[in-house]
């Protein structure tokens, strides 16, 4: 193939753009993000090799070299892996088929610092060597394609790049950096050493660089034809916890992960039993962009004696934990293992339990310990993830009660943090039910009128505010014996919680003001499945409820807003005998109207949408008026 020039994809030129004038905060990152693509094609490489013998040529033992040339100007980084042929080196370097490109864009041109940390979180790591380099050459040869369908590819980075046939008799792949101007410091050995050993010490492969030795003429150091590894070339986890530091920790968990902060949290076992694995295990401190998609993979990586599998096996972790990072690595499982024999494997369902297990104990340890510091920990985490962790309830009923006691909300006595067993600690005698109630927001919740009984005889509410919790709670019906139930739901029922004389004058109240009640009934037969005194009301005149088993009204309005049909269903009208509005209706000229007014009032207070805005106001309008 003669030299042909092409042009790159446009997202690929506004993300060049921004390497080469935004990303500078911390330059040294192009060579952890251009080592981990060259170990990951040394993985590919043996993992298609499982099948394949032949692609290993004459070179069985994978490498990753990193050199420079002084005179030069140009870093060098090599594998013995993969390699590309002309086609896929067109298709890697000169387009990005990665959904997450957006969201890189809208990161580095939003207010957020522009750190180029971010860089390797979106897949587009091989273009942060333009942060030192002025132009990047890669000479690439797959394995399997004889020496002569070399390619080199080359680009200053800018609109366009060059594609060319080489002879090339090693396969893989060699990146050449050259440098720009002021970027000598990666010229040296003891720089790019100190690189190599921080981001990417765990590398299983050995990263080689040149020797070093003393020239007594020039009175410097000299680089020998000797190559040496540079890195400790065994996978983290595979070492004892003893020999691994906290720091080397955490830079593992920020490569794997392409996170800029420290992990919140994380656990390094060896599992031995019916199946034998290791696994290292992280909780972010921070919620991905992506959290929300449930469809995203997740974030665990599978080897199987070392060798890399899959980046993303989700098998591994339920959907519910998709935000764990790590590694697990198998001693049972078949190296040609595929994403269809995990879902049946009974190794990885016990490797998915055991790991589910050890993720929940982090959680528990946070969330019960007795130091202030890791208890804060824990909040900031359910601030980011507990909707996510809620699905978990519906999802996996081997662990639902350890899940429960997980759970944090906002109550009628405090606006976070409330666990279920602080509520059953400030739960009042005779009280046999944990109350909730529902809404689109704490505000809503904290104002329904369905709370003023409770709030009267200071009975804790818990405010559920999440959009998860409506599905949460068709799966959650006790806790500890201790059954949920809705203050939106059903008539109010107390109990032991409300003494005789209060019964007694309600049902005289409702024996009394039945005639009005008949009337109302009758003006708001087609809004209403029934109008009854209520005992739950003590400022309002009014309030929406539903039926026992019945769909809530925050259930169907989500329904509705998803562009989904919700059951139709009426609603009750629940009254205060006693507040003057609702008194005010016996012997009123204005009774249809001002029974339509009373239940829109209602529907508006707990978060309801009216069908007909416009004949409200010309119903209070004539009202005031009249």
């Amino acid at each position: 193939m003669e030299k042909q020039t092409h042009s790159f994809q446009a997202e690929v030129k506004q993300i060049l753009h921004l390497v080469t004038h935004s990303l500078y905060s911390n330059k040294e990152i192009f060579l952890r993000e251009l080592v981990s693509n060259a170990s990951d094609a040394c993985d590919k490489l043996r993992f298609e090799a499982l099948d394949h013998a032949e692609l290993f040529e004459e070179q069985p033992n994978l490498e990753v070299r990193v050199s420079f040339d002084a005179e030069q100007r140009t870093v060098t980084i090599s594998d013995n892996g993969i390699g590309m042929s002309a086609e896929e080196a067109i298709a890697h370097l000169g387009t990005i088929a990665k959904s997450g490109t957006r969201e890189f864009m809208a990161k580095l041109e939003g207010d957020q610092k522009k750190d180029a940390n971010l860089i390797g979180q979106f897949g587009v790591g091989f273009y942060s060597g333009f942060i030192v380099a002025d132009r990047i050459t890669v000479e690439t040869r797959r394995a399997g394609l004889k020496a002569e369908d070399g390619v080199r590819w080359s680009s200053e980075g800018t609109g366009d790049y060059e594609v060319e046939t080489i002879s090339k008799p090693g396969r893989g792949t060699d990146v050449i950096l050259h440098l720009r101007e002021g970027e000598e410091e990666f010229l040296k050995t003891w720089r790019l050493k100190s690189i190599i050993s921080k981001y990417s010490d765990h590398i299983s492969l050995p990263i080689l660089m040149r020797k070093e030795s003393w020239d007594p003429e020039k009175s410097e150091q000299q680089l020998t034809d000797e190559w040496e590894s540079v890195n400790k070339a065994s996978a983290l986890w595979a070492r004892s916890k003893s020999e691994v530091t906290p720091e080397q920790y955490e830079e593992f968990y920020k490569q794997i992960s392409y996170d800029t902060e420290a992990p919140l949290a994380y656990t390094h076992n060896r599992v031995e039993g019916r199946s034998e694995y290791t696994q290292l295990l992280y909780i972010p401190a921070k919620a991905p962009f992506d959290l929300w998609n449930r469809d995203k993979r997740g974030g665990v990586k599978l080897y199987v004696k070392r060798v890399f599998i899959m980046d993303d096996a989700e098998a591994l972790m339920p959907v519910y934990l998709r935000f764990v990072k790590g590694v697990i690595d198998s001693a049972d499982l078949p190296l040609n293992v595929s994403r269809e024999l995990l879902q049946e494997s009974r190794d990885v369902k016990a490797i998915r339990e055991g790991s589910t297990k050890r993720v929940l104990s982090m959680l528990e340890t946070l969330a019960d310990s007795e130091d202030a510091a890791e208890r804060a920990k824990y909040a900031a985490f359910w601030k980011d993830f507990g909707a996510v962790l809620k699905e978990g309830i519906g999802e996996d009923h081997q662990n639902q009660e350890r899940l429960a006691k997980l759970f944090r909300f906002a109550s009628t006595q405090a606006d976070e943090g409330v666990s279920f067993a602080d509520y059953l600690s400030r739960m009042k005698e005779g009280q046999d039910v944990i109350y909730y109630i529902t809404a689109d927001s704490l505000a809503a919740a904290k104002n329904s009128p369905q709370l003023e009984i409770f709030r009267k005889k200071g009975i804790e509410v818990l405010l559920l505010v999440d959009r998860v919790d409506e599905w949460m709670l068709s799966h959650l019906y006790e806790f500890e014996g201790k059954s949920l139930q809705s203050v939106a739901k059903g008539a109010v029922d107390l109990g032991k919680l409300q003494d005789e004389a209060e019964k007694k004058a309600a049902e005289e109240a409702a024996e009394h003001f039945k005639p009005v009640l008949d009337r109302l009934k009758e003006a708001l037969k087609e809004r209403a499945k029934d109008v009854r005194v209520t005992t739950r009301l003590v400022d309002s005149p009014a309030c929406i409820v539903v039926e026992e088993g019945d769909m809530s009204a925050h259930l169907a309005r989500m329904l509705k807003q998803a562009g989904q049909n919700a059951p139709a269903s009426k609603p009750t009208l629940e009254v205060n005998a006693e507040h003057a509005l609702v008194k005010k209706l016996e012997g009123s000229a204005h009774f249809d109207e001002l029974a339509q007014v009373l239940f829109d009032q209602a529907l508006l207070a707990e978060g309801g949408q009216l069908e007909d805005p416009a004949a409200y106001v010309r119903r209070v309008n004539a009202l005031l008026l009249g």
